[in-house]
């Protein structure tokens, strides 16, 4: 009988002792296995390994999947102007390095988490402080991308990537949420005035510009105009000149029938004399007067 417990006894230790030997590895995973006290640790990648039983050797399975934190409740963070922001991040993250992560948190690579939610909050607490609470609300992205750049610095001697930070909430207390609304709107309204009083300066200068170069345009024109008239004129003079020299009596001719032309108007009554030197191209064509006219003797 005792022989027969003392079989089952060696049995149930030689599976116990094999099993603890034997491992395997899912394609998710990377294995650390380390001697007692974490000595000599090393990398196993998927598959079916061997080790020595427990406490010689031990087997850490790390997950090199991207994992996510999502913390539950809203952390506050204070912007430059002093005014809090309740916020929900969320980090997304990889192990790239099993073996720095094991060596780096002391065989536990469990405990990471705790380290990275620590170095989030540090480094969102940073990335908020350098903005106002108007470009806090606006730049939530750049704020998620300079806290993953800090983070990723931070996480790199641990053997980790971090893949993404989220912002899912931005809100304010609800003790403060009505005060801030309202500096926002004011701040709004201070910055939208001050654009339509630069637009309208902008319009007044624009115009008053347009004004000068139409007037120095116009003023050039008229310039061009008057010289090229003058030039005219004066062509117009020589010929004239040249021409009427030739036949003054036709000169004399020409500037009296213009004279007619300015003066009588379609239904204009005239009262005049008409002996007057005024009129001598209407009595003769040549205008010399007309030969007195010879008085009959009566008989």
């Amino acid at each position: 009988m005792n022989r027969i417990i003392a079989l089952v006894v060696v049995v149930v230790a030689v599976l116990f002792a094999g099993s603890s030997m034997i491992y395997v590895v899912d394609q998710q995973q990377m294995a650390v296995v380390s001697s007692h006290g974490g000595e000599n640790p090393l990398v196993e990648g998927p598959g079916l390994h061997f080790k020595l039983p427990s406490p010689l050797q031990t087997a850490v399975l790390v997950d090199t999947r991207i994992q996510t934190l999502n913390s539950p409740d809203a952390d506050r963070y204070a912007t430059s102007d002093k005014i809090d922001l309740l916020v929900n991040p969320v980090l997304k993250f990889r192990v790239s390095d099993p073996l720095k992560l094991f060596v780096e948190t002391k065989g536990d690579p469990q405990s990471v988490s705790e380290q990275l939610v620590t170095r989030l909050r540090g480094a969102l607490g940073d990335a908020f402080a350098k903005y106002a609470l108007a470009d806090a609300l606006g730049k939530q992205q750049a704020i998620a991308g300079e806290a993953r750049e800090a983070m990723q610095k931070q996480a790199s001697p641990l053997g980790i990537d971090i893949v993404d930070i989220e912002l899912t909430r931005v809100d304010f207390p609800a003790a403060m949420a009505d005060t801030v609304y309202k500096r926002m709107i004011a701040a709004r309204q201070q910055a939208a005035d001050q654009e339509r009083a630069q637009g309208a300066a902008e319009a007044e200068q624009i115009k008053a510009d347009a004004e000068r170069k139409q007037q120095a345009v116009l003023a050039d024109a008229y310039k061009q105009a008057q010289s090229i008239k003058g030039e005219g004129d004066g062509k117009a003079a020589v010929i004239a000149a040249d021409a009427f020299s030739r036949d003054p009596q036709f000169y004399q001719f020409y500037q009296s029938l213009q004279a007619y032309r300015s003066i009588f108007k379609p239904n204009d009554v005239i009262v005049v004399d008409p002996d007057s030197d005024f009129f001598r191209f209407m009595r003769s064509p040549d205008g010399s007067a007309p030969a007195p006219a010879t008085a009959s003797r009566k008989h």
